[in-house]
């Protein structure tokens, strides 16, 4: 059973994407019910996606955690979920930075669907979201050993400029005027 989405819910983000292999799963922005989806999601990720995504070993989120990554504003703060049948595949979203067209992105995948590209799906369709709620540019941090995170965003179209520091790449790049992936009349 599908829960009703809030005031404000932008469920025209809603739709479903389909991975290089072919897979079909649902893209979705995500609501306070996704709780408890959440914490099983994260449960379920290996150390090193876990690492990869906060930097640290994070076995658990708090309840703190929970509510602040499921509970968004849907303009400043947006996340998007993917689920294959119902449950949690990745969490992709950002956060904007106060008084500042800017905004941090981040994304976690679980083991199983990692390389399908499903990053660079949730990237899109977070550019093309941030673009029309007044975000201009993204940041990102990702540890240097993360070349599955870093190629994403190398790859993504977007022009990076990026610098590194004590094992950490951070990297900013505009989202706009036309993210990736989209086409404009005549072009296609």
């Amino acid at each position: 059973m599908s829960a009703v989405p809030s005031p404000g819910y932008p469920a025209e983000l809603a739709c479903d994407i389909v991975t290089r292999d072919g897979t079909t799963l649902h893209l979705r922005p995500i609501r306070p019910d996704d709780a408890p989806g959440l914490v099983e999601f994260h449960a379920s990720l290996s150390q090193r996606s876990v690492y990869r995504r906060f930097f640290f070993v994070h076995p658990i989120l708090s309840a703190s955690e929970v509510e602040r990554f499921t509970n968004v504003d849907y303009i400043s703060r947006l996340a998007l979920v993917v689920e294959d049948d119902g449950r949690l595949v990745a969490v992709g979203r950002y956060e904007g930075t106060p008084a500042s067209p800017e905004a941090e992105v981040a994304f976690v995948v679980a083991d199983a669907h990692q390389h399908h590209g499903i990053a660079t799906i949730l990237l899109e369709h977070l550019a093309r979201a941030g673009l029309q709620r007044g975000i201009t540019t993204f940041v990102a941090s990702a540890l240097a050993v993360n070349r599955d995170m870093l190629d994403v965003f190398n790859h993504s179209g977007f022009t990076l400029t990026t610098s590194i520091e004590e094992g950490v790449v951070n990297v900013r790049f505009p989202i706009g005027p036309e993210p990736p992936g989209t086409t404009t009349p005549g072009s296609g």
